[in-house]
């Protein structure tokens, strides 16, 4: 029955293709080259008087689809298999509709693309006639068609492919312009698209589930040779190339055939065996990945056929149109019930109108009764209102006297709270008393405590004034006898430093009369030639004018020989001595005046001093 329905969606193409007025019927002579052409493309015997017979009555008109259907059903769908060739079929039906239809110069796709499209249409579409197909259907198309070119699906572009809210749906010819348009097009390359076009056109009217190139085990010759396998759901072919131009033999696969993986031998990698009913194939992979994907595939395809399934290209197709099926359903029930709610909603309003109309009525009933209700309480009230002026003359006795009572119990409370108020006052006085009588024992035993503490540190610090006083006087004995040290040294220095100066001018005297000596002695060694010869007869009275020995000569700052050596030894030593009582005597100001700073605080005294 799948065969039947799948078959009728291209024989439709091709006999609304001979329609060409859009009237709904073909001549009887185009049928008859239809159905010729059907039946000698899916190899079913063609009997001519068959449709003659069949269409007797209608012997000069043009017939209906739905009149040609009974030909069609009995003398060639009832007589087909499956030993045709499907795309010879599928050719022959696009090619009596797609020139009609279809203007190949719009499309960026080629022809064989378009026939492609045509027949993936034929297979998503859905099973009523005129044949559309639905915006889930060509979503699904569009992304198999964008992931098989490497490209990722973006769900917001859909929005511009989509019709209106209204359609929500394609025929054919729109979709084969949808996908050649530039508006599904832009940016894709011509070659890629085509390629993709092809991959799923494999997959879901070829039923090729995976194809590739793997090398294989020869049965006689035992050798290993290229071959382009293609897995289908209960076969897989192979072939020398891709091209499919030669076809070297099929594995067919049924519930009993298991693929299991094998170890690397004979320098081949990637093993793996396919067991059949008759014989066993050795396959290796290319890649790991490869093998275990085949491995995967071809264990899918034989659990399927155990199970008796389709291929899952199919299934899924089934079950889209399963939910559709469903979600309609559940819109027609939806719909149902909104027609019974609006029913029940129309007939409460009629109740609710009904029911308005009988409280208008009820109202203007209880209205009249009120009206005479309210004559009957005027009545009333005009009785009661002189028994109410009555009583209020009698209440405003009676709050009178109840105010002068008021005010007599109000004057009586205002002297019993003055009381207690003053009772609370002497009790706090009392009790303030009581409390300041303690404090004052307290401040008493406080201030004695103080007192005896300030006696002893009064006489602690009259001890440690004594204590100062005589400090301060050792300190100004002291004090008196350094400074007249002081005043010694520095006469000294004084005295040592006039004479230091007097010294200098002596030794600047001494230097001046030895140049002059010099110089004399220069005059005379030129002016006299035969000094050395005189100098050796008056040795003893030359010697006292020479110059000093050339031994080493004591040179102080003061010069060359400016003093002996027991001069200098003695000028040292008192200048040592000197620096000497200079240090001793900082030392002692330091002492002192390091002493004075620790005792200051404690003797207001010595503050002058500092």
């Amino acid at each position: 029955m799948a065969l039947r329905d799948e078959l009728l969606k291209f024989i439709w193409h091709a006999f609304t293709s001979l329609d060409v007025d859009q009237s709904g019927k073909v001549s009887k002579s185009q049928l008859k080259v239809l159905s010729h052409s059907l039946c000698t493309v899916m190899k079913v015997p063609h009997d001519p008087a068959a449709l003659e017979e069949h269409f007797k009555d209608d012997d000069e008109g043009p017939v209906s689809n739905q009149g040609y259907m009974p030909y069609l059903n009995k003398f060639i769908l009832d007589k087909v298999s499956e030993n045709f060739d499907r795309q010879d079929f599928n050719k022959m039906c696009w090619t009596l509709c797609y020139r009609k239809n279809l203007e190949p110069k719009t499309l960026l796709i080629s022809n064989e693309d378009a026939f492609r499209i045509w027949c993936i249409f034929n297979f998503l579409s859905e099973s009523r006639y005129p044949l559309i197909i639905v915006s889930e259907e060509i979503e699904y198309l569009l992304r198999r068609l964008t992931e098989a070119i490497g490209g990722s699906w973006v769900e917001e572009r859909f929005e511009d492919y989509k019709l209106s809210s209204k359609q929500q749906s394609l025929n054919v010819w729109e979709l084969i312009t949808l996908v050649g348009s530039d508006l599904f097009c832009r940016g894709m390359d011509q070659t890629a698209l085509s390629m993709g076009i092809n991959e799923v056109y494999q997959e879901l009217i070829l039923d090729v589930l995976k194809q590739g190139y793997m090398m294989k085990k020869g049965h006689k010759r035992k050798n290993w040779t290229e071959r382009w396998f293609i897995l289908k759901p209960t076969l897989i072919s192979y072939y020398v190339g891709e091209d499919l131009a030669e076809k070297k033999g099929d594995i067919l696969l049924d519930k009993n055939c298991n693929v299991e993986p094998l170890q690397d031998k004979d320098g081949k990698k990637c093993l793996f065996l396919i067991n059949t009913s008759h014989k066993r194939f050795e396959i290796s992979a290319s890649e790991r990945k490869k093998k275990q994907e085949w491995i995967h595939a071809i264990q899918t395809c034989v659990n399927l056929l155990s199970q008796g399934r389709a291929a899952p290209h199919r299934e899924a197709r089934q079950k889209r149109r399963e939910l559709r099926l469903k979600h309609q359903a559940e819109q027609e029930e939806l719909v149902l019930r909104m027609r019974e709610l609006q029913t029940a909603n129309e007939d409460k309003q009629l109740e609710l109108e009904n029911m308005r109309k009988a409280l208008e009525e009820a109202a203007a009933k209880a209205a009249e009764e009120d009206k005479r209700r309210l004559q009957t309480q005027t009545e009333l009230q005009d009785r009661y209102k002189m028994d109410l002026e009555r009583e209020k003359i009698v209440r405003q006795q009676m709050e009178e006297q109840v105010a002068q009572k008021s005010t007599e119990l109000e004057q009586y409370l205002q002297r019993v709270r003055e009381l207690e108020d003053m009772y609370h006052q002497l009790e706090d006085a009392l009790e303030a008393e009581k409390s300041a009588r303690q404090d004052e024992e307290i401040v008493r035993k406080l201030q004695g405590r103080l007192l005896e503490e300030e006696a002893a540190k009064r006489r602690e610090l009259e001890h440690i004034h004594l204590q100062q006083q005589q400090t301060i006087s050792a300190t100004e004995a002291e004090k008196l006898e350094l400074e007249r040290e002081r005043l010694a040294k520095e006469s000294a220095l004084q005295a040592a430093m006039e004479q230091l100066e007097q010294l200098q001018q002596e030794r600047q005297g001494a230097l001046e009369q030895y140049q002059t000596v010099m110089k004399k002695l220069e005059d005379a060694s030129n002016n006299t030639k035969t000094w050395k010869h005189k100098v050796a007869h008056q040795e003893g009275l030359l010697r006292l004018i020479q110059p000093g020995s050339k031994g080493q000569q004591m040179i102080t700052n003061w010069g060359t020989s400016a003093f002996t050596e027991a001069e200098l030894s003695l000028r040292e030593k008192n200048w040592q001595e000197m620096k000497n009582q200079n240090q001793k005597d900082f030392m002692t100001s330091e002492r002192l005046r390091i002493f004075l700073i620790q005792t200051h605080s404690y003797c207001p005294e010595l503050r002058l001093l500092l």
